[in-house]
């Protein structure tokens, strides 16, 4: 997925819309236009009308289909993103930015900070990838997104899902803090604040967390943590 076909996408969308929309990008095609280019054959993205009425709900949907079909690009699209996880995204609308306007389509980018929260759910090997170079080329402060991604899990209703985001946001810290912000990076204090922002209590054995590092001159290896109790 690159620059060019996604806004190839977007001009076909724009032509087959009926009337103005606001779109917001997720997923890889977001992660393309914020720095991290990789295969990928399909486009995520949150649609705004004007019109609440659900037959115009359907002539979008049938606007997104034909432009799949033209453009040769796969297109997943809904009202509100926020309901594709378990973990709330927050106030994402309120800090998109905008990437520019096709016709009466404008066209808006989650912030960094609010798409690696489906990033961090998810939480594939890709997935991952895409948060370490997306906040390496947008220079992301690791306590920015200790503290986003805290708030997200206290927004989030009740799930399974919400120890599983927990311990992948602790992952993340451990095993690609360094790689991202500098080997003197504090795991510990990060997940501290990540804590703190979720309002939930630390695990009493927090120390257990600190990963014992290795250097050998040339890199540093993470050996896997204890496990949280």
């Amino acid at each position: 997925m690159n620059r060019r076909r996604i806004e190839q996408f977007l001009k076909t969308l724009a032509a087959e819309l009926d009337g103005p929309a606001r779109v917001y990008l997720t997923g890889a095609a977001a992660a393309a236009l914020l720095g991290r280019v990789r295969p990928s054959l399909d486009i995520d993205f949150g649609i705004e009308i004007g019109d609440s009425d659900p037959a115009s709900w359907r002539a979008v949907q049938e606007a997104v289909n034909r432009a799949s079909k033209l453009s040769g690009i796969a297109a997943s699209a809904a009202q509100d993103i926020d309901r594709w996880g378990m973990i709330s995204l927050l106030d994402y609308k309120k800090t998109a930015r905008r990437h520019g306007r096709f016709g009466r389509l404008e066209v808006r980018v989650l912030h960094p900070l609010h798409w690696s929260i489906g990033k961090l759910t998810r939480f594939l090997d890709v997935d991952i990838d895409d948060v370490a170079q997306v906040f390496r080329r947008q220079a992301i402060k690791a306590p920015a997104a200790a503290k986003l991604w805290g708030r997200a899990l206290r927004a989030s209703p009740p799930s399974t899902a919400q120890f599983q985001f927990r311990r992948q946001v602790e992952s993340f810290f451990l095993t690609r803090g360094r790689a991202i912000w500098g080997s003197r990076f504090d795991s510990q204090a990060c997940i501290r604040l990540f804590y703190r922002a979720a309002e939930i209590p630390l695990p009493p054995t927090s120390t257990s967390l600190r990963p014992r590092d290795r250097t050998d001159g040339r890199k540093t290896r993470v050996r896997r943590a204890r496990r949280i109790h």
